[in-house]
């Protein structure tokens, strides 16, 4: 059951009324792999025919739409002193009343000479309650007074004291601030003036005036107390209505704690109404101070709230300092009326009948129902339900209990501004204490509310410490293992206690204490073994708690590793949601032991004999890393670069002579590819996704052969990799075991030089970063080169890029600041007495920096991943690099997870408005006569420098975009002739743009840019100046064969299947799932050469043809991978490059057509490829550019000599354009390439001049 069911479910177990869908959402959110599909139909009036034709044409599913394509990029951890919400509701100070001093100046039997009682009057004028301890001084002189004050402060030290006078047997104060005490004879009263009174309680104090007038006392007191923490309540004469038989009242049967009787029910709907006109008219700051800081002041400003209503009514004031706003006409006291009423309604029979069975009030039922109601129709531009102090109260009955909860779940559902409005009532010590309940019904309910709340604790520790002091993490522990409830309530449980051990030792000791480490494993184990049942968001969250668990915690890394934590979490490395591949790299890269400080300074528990065993399980997790080095998300490989960089910090000494012996032979380790590092050929790959081995003999031959990181130890010395170490007595085996670690280290620093230059920013940044800590940047054989000095946005301003570290070019990040690196080697000595959980295991070096190693206004541009660097003196684990999957992806968890709809109605609307121009478009290409297309619409000089080399029609407004072999990438309006925008693909230069296509057409599009190199990036916002986003990115094609590196990749994308297709100097197919961000699947051609066009049929999910070099097609099923559909050499008369391929723009996807260089152009049906059943002759040897129209019956060729030619698909040419000298005649260069509007007929034509041209027929109307 998912977990919007799950709730559900929950919901209407409380009240019939709750109704809400809760259908998938654990899937459609980044829990999930499955593809965001929507259902949509042919419009009515489409003929039917053609609208199921079309339609296959209009695919639904849309791709990189997922959470982590919406966080990651944008996403800037945030420090503690950042959570504003948190410090808002709790308070700074925690304030306790401990000590009150009662004054009663009654003089019982004499009337004060300035007040006439009225009949009837109050008769009980104080009562002792339970909060505090009491000084009592009845009809005082000024001197016992002052001696109960001094009293009181010094016995309530640093606390509160509550001075409470009681004046209703003297007279009223003077204008001067003085109020009456007696003398000891009681003949005379006595002055005692507030500034004396005051000199004697100090602060903080609370008084409370119980007397005639004592409004006029208000000046005087506050010039005295000015702005110090002090309250004051003033109440007038005390007065009371004879509507009730007073008798009857002081009989109400029942404990004011015992909410099951009478006199215990009316406190606890005096409490709640109270509570909830304060918290509904006081500003939350003074609300939290008077009714959350102190239970006594809680008390005494509830009584005044009730004490103002009352009094007003006889047009007395009290007063209250701080000035509170009125409250006496709320709505909530008409609830107070009829409850009081109801309840004493009752009291006669009870008083008659003490055996009468008491009838709860139904106060709380109906607030219930009305906070309920709130939810159904509120939000947060709305006023904040005034229920919630009153769901507050709720939560003490056990009948009302689980009803309140699952309301109150519902509002923190709502985002963080209702987090933020329940912890403001004071929800959270309540909640907390519900932690020691062993009732089964509300552990799931607990959970989620805790999930919300936490989901808003980002980074600070506020909730983890009450959570820990109050044994809390044992319920959530308790939860995890008992393993009854679903895997998204699991998930949750995992969340909680990330956040409870994230950075925080006391958590990750109390958690390794209760066994938290064997838990998660023994759920990653049950969930891994049953896919069926497996739910990624499960997977995703106990990685990330094994990761936080033993994140820089030594004694806890030891017992992952003796629990065989890495080869547990080694599976996940292949599971196809990139969020679990990222957690699982997160959760390996934090086992691996950077070394405390006491461990580093020699004090650790350590022997000589245990660096082996420590350095074997350290290289096992590394070898497990690097299967995702290639991996698709970007997500995965900034992980990846975190804990690769951990492995070097640790492994310094080893790395260094590896990296020295590349630089002395001048050779760049970045061109080595080793066999180990491929993805998408692992045993557990082909199980899960039918995938084709990528390793072929003569790859693997070349390998072991010419490669310095053979896996055969024996070939290591040959490219001066293997550094040679002495071996004690002779002992071969330790011999062995060295070199064949040198391979891991060699691997290793092929690695971290890919990731150095990764096609995401962002990691590549990392990556020099890591390389410059460790002191190995030199193994990056060539700096990246910055085309014209600008980023794209959402990276380094054009400022930070000039202090950004290690890029510009391959020399020392720390020479750019002519700064010099002392590094010094230590290895701890071996004498310690720290317990140690697994023999052998210690780090072998430690790297020391200098204090002027860097600068914090150096670091900090670079990268919010980055760790933070401190002033002189700070420990150098401040220096490595900082995972951030657990902060960005705390986010999920403060998103609605309830009621969220798949997508929004706006959304919807513009998928239904394009289907429908679409399906007209194709309509109208179809059944169109297309006679000529040489009318120029359009003509727009890029100002390339080398010539538009890409350009791509969109589909819904008049844009066309354009790019150039330096990667720069502008749009154009071709109507009104503007350029919407201008930025670089990529910081460094690749070789070029070879590819532009569109993803998710038909929705809010994204744009794919492909470079030669086979660089893969995707783009949102393109079309909006300065405002364009890195979606993704990753190499399609990177280390596929050893010692090449491409340059003339082709790639295309299939929006039916998801599938991206990338080759280039290789005879193979890579296939990769966008959805996954994945190589899933490999297809050989067999062919010793390679592929130099590639195109896939936008109708037949998972069909691709491709031209290759010497001539030859074949068309390929990823469904049989092994044997091709068609092979045939369709260009045989010169064998040269097929430069353009396609299906035609028909249903049946039977015939293609290929041109090549040599400037023929064959059309070919599979069903007979013997021989071409079309040729045209359309150039020679000057073919460069090659297009084919998704519908129309059109297609274009170009040519190196300003020519290019329309032809229909009979083979009848339809329009010549040419390079005319005349000065009003039409201008193109040569032709770089051509690209149709996919549902009109408009060509856009790039050349070499950087002019692009758009051509349309004579019947084009502008919009």
């Amino acid at each position: 059951m998912a977990l919007g069911d799950r709730m559900a479910w929950l919901f209407s177990q409380s009240s019939a009324l709750v109704s809400i869908n809760f259908d998938e959402f654990s899937s459609r959110e980044n829990g999930g792999s499955s593809r965001q599909t929507r259902e949509s139909e042919a419009p009515a009036e489409a003929d039917p025919g053609s609208a199921a034709t079309s339609l296959a044409y209009l695919p639904h599913a849309v791709f990189l739409r997922e959470f982590r394509h919406e966080c990651f990029e944008e996403y800037a951890p945030m420090k503690p002193s950042q959570s504003a919400f948190v410090s808002k509701w709790r308070p700074k100070d925690r304030m306790k009343t401990s000590c009150v001093a009662l004054v009663m100046c009654l003089n019982i039997g004499v009337d004060p000479p300035d007040v006439i009682k009225i009949s009837p009057c109050a008769r009980m004028e104080c009562w002792i309650g339970k909060f505090a301890r009491y000084g009592l001084q009845l009809d005082p002189t000024i001197e016992e007074v002052k001696k109960l004050c001094c009293s009181c402060r010094k016995n309530a030290k640093s606390e509160r004291v509550l001075f409470h006078y009681n004046g209703h047997g003297v007279p009223k104060p003077t204008a001067n601030g003085e109020i009456w005490v007696f003398n000891r004879g009681y003949t005379q009263y006595i002055p005692l003036p507030i500034s004396e009174l005051d000199s004697w309680l100090k602060t903080p104090s609370m008084y409370v005036f119980d007397c005639s007038a004592a409004g006029v006392i208000v000046n005087a007191l506050i010039e005295v107390l000015g702005l110090r923490p002090t309250f004051a309540v003033f109440f007038p004469r005390s007065l009371l209505h004879d509507s009730i038989d007073h008798s009857l009242i002081d009989k109400i049967p029942g404990r004011q704690n015992d909410r099951k009787t009478l006199l215990g029910e009316l406190n606890w709907i005096f409490t709640a109404v109270t509570d909830t006109i304060a918290w509904d008219v006081l500003p939350h700051d003074l609300f939290q101070r008077l009714f959350r800081q102190d239970l006594l002041v809680a008390c005494l400003f509830r009584n005044f709230l009730l004490a103002e209503r009352i009094m007003r009514t006889a047009n007395c004031n009290p007063i209250s300092y701080p000035l509170l706003p009125p409250t006496h006409q709320h709505r909530m006291w008409d609830a107070w009326d009829m409850a009081v009423e109801i309840c004493l309604s009752k009291l006669p029979q009870l008083v008659t009948d003490p055996t009468a069975e008491f009838q709860p009030s139904s106060f709380f039922t109906e607030q219930l129902t009305a906070f309920e109601v709130w939810l159904d129709h509120g939000s947060e531009h709305k006023h904040p339900p005034e229920q919630l102090p009153i769901v507050l109260q709720i939560l003490h009955s056990q009948s009302f209990r689980f009803r309140a909860l699952v309301l109150l779940g519902r509002f923190l559902d709502m985002g963080h501004w209702a987090v933020n409005q329940a912890l403001s009532v004071g929800i959270f010590p309540y909640v907390l204490k519900l932690l020691q309940s062993k009732a089964m019904e509300l552990q799931q309910i607990l959970v989620f509310i805790w999930t919300k709340i936490l989901s808003l604790d980002n980074g600070n520790c506020s909730f983890r410490d009450d959570l820990v002091k109050d044994g809390g993490h044992n319920y959530f522990i308790k939860f995890l293992d008992g393993m009854d409830a679903y895997p998204e309530q699991r998930a949750m449980t995992a969340f909680v206690l990330a956040g409870i051990v994230d950075g925080y030792r006391l958590g990750q000791e109390v958690c390794i204490q209760e066994n938290l480490i064997h838990v998660c494993l023994k759920n990653l184990q049950l969930a891994s073994s049953d896919e069926a049942h497996t739910e990624p968001l499960l997977l995703q969250w106990l990685c990330i708690c094994l990761g936080k668990l033993w994140e820089d915690f030594h004694e806890a890394q030891l017992i992952g590793l003796q629990a065989d934590a890495p080869a547990i979490l080694s599976i996940l490395l292949l599971e196809p949601q990139p969020e679990v591949r990222a957690a699982a790299v997160f959760s390996l890269g934090s086992l691996i032991d950077v070394g405390s400080e006491s461990f580093r300074d020699g004090h650790g528990d350590v022997e000589d004999c245990d660096v082996d065993e420590k350095s074997k399980a350290e290289l096992h997790i590394v070898k497990s890393l690097l299967q995702v080095l290639e991996d698709g998300s970007p997500l995965v490989r900034s992980e990846l670069v975190v804990g690769l960089a951990r492995f070097g910090f640790g492994h310094n000494k080893q790395l260094k002579p590896i990296a020295a012996a590349f630089k002395q032979q001048g050779s760049s380790i970045s061109s080595q590819i080793v066999p180990e590092l491929r993805v998408g050929c692992g045993s557990m790959a082909n199980a899960r996704d039918r995938m084709i081995s990528t390793r072929s003999p003569t790859a693997s031959t070349e390998i072991m052969h010419h490669s310095p990181v053979s896996d055969d130890s024996s070939h290591c010395s040959d490219s001066g990799i293997f550094v040679k170490e002495s071996t004690t007595d002779g002992d071969i085996n330790q011999f062995r075991s060295r070199s064949l670690d040198s391979v891991v280290y060699s691997q290793y620093l092929v690695a971290m030089s890919s990731l150095a230059k990764d096609p995401y920013t962002r990691i590549a940044i990392l990556g020099r970063r890591a390389l410059a800590i460790i002191g190995i940047e030199h193994v990056v054989s060539k700096g990246a080169k910055y085309n014209d000095g600008s980023f794209h946005q959402g990276y380094l301003s054009c400022q930070s890029m000039s202090s950004t570290i290690g890029l510009t070019r391959s020399s020392s990040w720390f020479d750019m600041h002519s700064v010099k690196l002392p590094v010094t080697f230590r290895t701890p000595p071996v004498n310690s007495t720290r317990q140690n959980y697994l023999t052998g295991l210690r780090r072998v070096c430690s790297l020391e920096f200098g204090p002027q190693l860097c600068r914090p206004q150096d670091v900090v541009l670079a990268d919010p991943l980055l760790g933070s660097i401190g002033s002189v003196g700070t420990s150098e684990h401040s220096l490595l690099l900082r995972s951030s999957i657990y902060d960005w992806n705390h986010q999920y968890f403060s998103r609605p997870l309830l009621n969220a709809s798949d997508e929004n109605e706006d959304d919807q609307a513009l998928r239904e408005q394009r289907e429908k121009i679409a399906l007209d478009c194709i309509a109208n290409c179809r059944h169109s006569s297309i006679t000529q297309l040489n009318n120029q619409i359009a003509s727009w000089d890029t100002r390339f420098e080398t010539g538009a080399k890409a350009t791509l029609l969109l589909p819904f407004c008049p844009i066309v975009v354009a790019a150039d072999e330096n990667e720069r990438i502008r749009v154009w309006n071709y109507e009104d002739a503007t350029q919407l925008n201008s930025f670089s693909n990529h910081y460094s230069s690749d070789r070029g743009i070879s590819k532009l296509c569109l993803v998710n057409e038909l929705d809010d599009s994204l744009l794919l840019v492909a470079t030669s190199e086979g660089n893969i990036r995707v783009w949102k916002n393109y079309t909006l100046k300065d405002r364009q986003k890195l979606v993704t990115a990753f190499s399609s094609i990177q280390s596929h064969r050893a010692g090449v590196l491409a340059s003339n990749a082709v790639v295309d994308w299939q929006q039916k299947s998801g599938y991206l297709y990338a080759s280039s100097e290789i005879s193979s197919i890579l296939i990769w799932d966008l959805d996954k961000e994945q190589n899933i699947s490999f297809i050989s051609s067999s062919l010793d050469c390679s592929i130099s066009a590639l195109s896939a049929s936008q109708v037949r999910g998972g069909q691709i043809v491709a031209g290759f070099v010497d001539g030859s097609v074949r068309i390929f099923d990823v469904r049989t991978p092994d044997m091709p559909v068609c092979a045939t050499r369709l260009h045989t008369q010169r064998a040269e490059k097929v430069v353009g391929i396609g299906f035609l723009p028909e249903l049946d996807q039977f015939k293609i057509v290929s041109a090549s260089q040599a400037g023929d152009i064959q059309f070919l049906d599979i069903r007979n490829h013997s021989e071409a059943y079309l040729t045209i002759d359309a150039h020679r040897g000057s073919l460069t550019a090659f297009a084919i129209h998704r519908h129309a019956p059109v297609i274009a060729s170009g040519s190196s000599k300003q020519i290019f030619k329309v032809f229909s698909l009979d083979g009848d040419q339809l329009s010549i354009i040419k390079y005319y000298p005349t000065l009003m005649a039409q201008r193109i260069g040569s032709v770089n390439c051509l690209n149709f509007h996919p549902y009109k007929v408009l060509l856009a034509a790039g050349a070499a001049d950087a002019c692009v041209s758009i051509y349309a027929d004579d019947n084009y109307e502008a919009r």
